[in-house]
């Protein structure tokens, strides 16, 4: 019904007994909720060529949305802020974030980082996180989440090592264990509670996307930000910035 053709034709379409149009490969995406990068493989499939192109950070004609990202990276200092690709993987970051990864090993921080991966691994933020069970779950149920609409397998990969971290084995026989670590959300936001130089952050994460991307590459992009979520956590970043990044 959504996407306005008959259950029949669609059953013509799901047999093979009818070839879909360019158009109605398209039309069902809508319904389907498909990423761009969904919307092309369904495409290609199809036979047709693919519909939204895929560009490099660095290529001209991304250059002013490169630059949107970074006005927004550094207008937020003196608070942290992120720009993630659909991995979670690390590609633009402003100056603050260094202030929480003073204690981080720097074997941990060997680009590409995932900050997933940072987040809970032993040698990463883990030991510093006071609600760890709380936040490990909310991270799982995000990467839980982007592999139900999008199946990848390189993010199935990584949830499974966040799974082992914290000593849960991924396989269907042991799928009770992980619907208890997801459990469930009840609270308006789940705070990231960080300890940093004997110094206790509360901070709320917020993500930004681009709102009407036609590139798959910036369609993928959000930029995380970590505010204070109280008054003493502002004044930490506050005076952090006070003081200047080189002596912090």
């Amino acid at each position: 019904m959504d996407a306005d053709i008959s259950s029949k034709h669609l059953s013509f379409l799901e047999g093979g007994r009818a070839q879909p149009s360019r158009e109605m490969v398209l039309r069902l995406s809508g319904p389907l909720k498909l990423s761009m990068r969904n919307q092309n493989s369904l495409l290609t499939a199809a036979g047709f060529a693919v519909q939204h192109p895929q560009r490099q950070l660095d290529d001209p004609q991304l250059e002013h949305a490169v630059r949107a990202v970074q006005l927004v990276l550094s207008g937020l200092e003196p608070y942290p802020c992120i720009a993630l690709d659909k991995h979670w993987n690390i590609r633009s970051s402003n100056k603050a974030v260094r202030h929480l990864l003073v204690d981080v090993p720097q074997e941990m921080l060997q680009t590409p980082i995932n900050v997933l991966r940072l987040s809970l691994h032993p040698l990463g933020l883990r030991k510093q996180i006071v609600n760890l069970e709380e936040w490990s779950s909310h991270l799982v149920h995000l990467l839980q989440e982007k592999i139900d609409s999008d199946d990848d397998p390189y993010l199935k990969e990584l949830r499974n090592e966040l799974l082992s971290f914290n000593g849960i084995d991924p396989q269907p026989k042991r799928r009770k264990q992980v619907e208890v670590l997801l459990g469930e959300r009840n609270t308006a936001f789940i705070p990231l509670q960080l300890r940093v130089r004997g110094c206790l952050l509360t901070l709320v994460s917020t993500t930004m996307v681009f709102g009407t991307p036609t590139d798959i590459t910036m369609s993928e992009l959000l930029i995380e930000s970590l505010l204070p979520a109280n008054e003493e956590t502002a004044e930490w970043f506050r005076r952090l910035d006070d003081r200047g990044a080189d002596r912090a």
